[in-house]
């Protein structure tokens, strides 16, 4: 069974930092990419980051160069996200998904349950 975990979600002041994790399980981590996404109250769903785990290529959003990290450590199966400088309209519910690559929802075939990250002004 495809299981993807998120964690390492909360409440932050802006300009703080969190970092997330993805527990994946039950999938050839080497054979797929992990992409990041977030959906705002109201907002649609989209892409963060994502990381290619056969090759370690990295992608990000424009909203997000410079501030947010994404790694993986292969041994474990698990993605992390590390998120600085953290603004208010960072807010938002962070799933990640395990799929082909890019920073499209349909480009995904398995998904997590999310993690609420609140940035707070």
């Amino acid at each position: 069974e495809v299981q993807l975990v998120e964690s390492g979600g909360g409440l932050v002041q802006a300009g703080g930092s969190l970092r997330l994790s993805c527990a994946a399980s039950g999938f050839t981590f080497d054979d797929y990419a992990i992409g990041w996404f977030r959906q705002g109250p109201g907002k649609e769903r989209v892409g963060v980051s994502c990381i290619i785990n056969s090759d370690g290529s990295t992608y990000y959003a424009d909203s997000v160069k410079g501030r947010f990290t994404i790694s993986s450590d292969n041994a474990k199966n698990t993605v992390y996200l590390q998120m600085n400088s953290l603004k208010p309209e960072d807010t938002a519910v962070y799933y990640c998904a395990a799929g082909g690559g890019g920073l499209t929802p349909p480009e995904y075939d398995y998904w997590g349950k999310g993690t609420l990250v609140t940035v707070s002004s």
